[in-house]
């Protein structure tokens, strides 16, 4: 089943990114992130985070900022909440690339006129797509449906889809008048390597 949790469920065994988590954090709050991983990415979904990369370096991220690592065994990270309700991701994995991860929002509205087809009742813009590499939705904010590998989901904060290389996947519809916020994470290309929505 391509959607799972951090630490729960039953994740695809093909995945890049290994684990996750949503780290909430308030103002003036601080955590410390070991690094035992090949591969590490925090972005920031809402509020801003100083980080304490060692050494006495220190990096600003504002919401929707980044910050990749590819450090294993360095010294931990020290992030610090610089504003009310802060919540960071973190993704960790053997990904070789990361193709593209940001965030994204989704509301209720006319799906595209020239969308791929589908057979669902749909009542987003989001398009149906797939991509030349694994992608990850984490989404942190409402509730909608998702259609994923031909099966449609129930997801919310926390919940994580993961859809392979070549898949067809979109959000079908968002529950009520709320808006969905997600993390989007994409592996590195693999087959023809096209980039973007195909």
């Amino acid at each position: 089943m391509p959607v799972f949790r951090s630490g729960k469920g039953a994740a695809p065994a093909w995945r890049q990114m290994e684990n996750f988590e949503l780290i909430e954090l308030p103002r003036g709050a601080t955590r410390t992130l070991t690094r035992n991983e090949p591969k590490e990415e925090l972005i920031v979904c809402r509020g801003a985070i100083a980080v304490d990369l060692g050494g006495g370096r220190t990096v600003a991220l504002p919401q929707g900022g980044k910050l990749d690592s590819s450090d294993p065994g360095a010294e931990p990270l020290t992030i610090r909440s610089t504003a009310d309700n802060t919540l960071v991701f973190r993704a960790v994995g053997r990904w070789t690339k990361v193709n593209a991860s940001g965030i994204f929002r989704v509301r209720i509205g006319n799906p595209p006129k020239h969308d791929t087809p589908y057979d669902y009742e749909k009542t987003t813009t989001f398009d149906n797509h797939y991509h030349d590499c694994d992608e990850y939705w984490v989404f942190f904010q409402g509730e909608c449906r998702v259609a994923s590998e031909g099966k449609l989901y129930d997801v919310g904060p926390g919940d994580c889809l993961a859809t392979g290389m070549g898949w067809h996947h979109d959000v079908v519809s968002v529950k009520g008048e709320q808006e969905v916020a997600a993390v989007f994470f994409e592996g590195a290309p693999e087959g023809q390597m096209r980039m973007g929505h195909l």
